[in-house]
């Protein structure tokens, strides 16, 4: 390829990094509410709820994301033609057109947010679990109540504990977008495969994997600075805790 081909090639990819971005946004703006949602429905004491988002979050981490993403491609032309489909449904799945760009995304984005909502939920759970039950009483002793032991003194450390496991899957997202080409979807993976027999070349899919890499290297960089941001907060907050509870006990 000559360096013109290959700078015709870089301009398109970066023209479709937009795409591939707005993925990785909607998914994380959407799917890390809903984990926590999930993690606390998973923690329920009523068991029909807990079983069912276990339900949920075993069919999300046990099968391909591809998987999902192909099934959210084909649900409504199939829910359509189902005979058991209700009345009510079908009437509002009816004036969606399944050949729009916007119902490829929508359906692909619903796919990415469930399926890393799970993950996240697990990540979630784990962080309140380990968080010692003599902190709660703490808390209480402090005159906090159940709300504001949970946003001002366990969430923060929650949030301190699942940082590093949270930031491996942000960073698997930006890479895992590159499954949006199957849809078909167009971002970076899509285009760099359509001029692969453009070009004769396998250049276009090192290019892509090299965006990639620069996404990935970028989000490192920037998930560990907040890791070590948001650890030194932490611990300036805890030691006004217990300064907090020394104080309530000299009292």
């Amino acid at each position: 390829m000559t360096s013109e081909q290959i700078s015709t090639l870089f301009s398109l990819m970066l023209e479709y990094t937009i795409p591939t971005l707005k993925i990785f946004g909607y998914t994380l703006l959407y799917s890390i509410p809903l984990g926590m949602v999930v993690a606390l429905l998973k923690m329920c004491k009523f068991k029909p709820i807990s079983w069912l988002t276990n339900i949920y979050i075993l069919i999300m981490r046990g099968t391909p994301l591809l998987l999902q993403l192909i099934v959210a491609q084909y649900s409504v032309p199939y829910i359509l033609k189902s005979d058991i489909c209700p009345d009510f449904l079908r009437s509002l799945l009816e004036g969606v057109d399944i050949r729009s760009e916007s119902y490829i995304f929508n359906m692909m984005l619903f796919a990415f947010i469930l399926n890393y909502a799970a993950y996240f939920a697990e990540i979630f759970r784990g962080g309140i679990e380990s968080i010692p039950k003599g902190q709660y009483e703490a808390a209480g002793a402090l005159g906090f109540g159940k709300v504001q032991t949970f946003f001002r003194i366990i969430l923060p450390q929650v949030a301190e504990r699942v940082l590093p496991a949270s930031s491996n899957e942000v960073i698997t997202l930006i890479k895992d977008t590159s499954l949006a080409s199957a849809i078909p979807y167009m971002e970076i993976m899509y285009i760099a495969k359509k001029q692969v027999p453009t070009y004769a070349s396998l250049l276009p899919l090192f290019m892509a994997g090299l965006f990639y890499f620069a996404f990935a290297s970028l989000l490192t960089v920037l998930l560990s600075l907040v890791e070590k941001s948001f650890s030194h907060s932490w611990k300036r907050g805890m030691k006004k805790f217990a300064r907090g509870i020394f104080r309530r006990g000299n009292a």
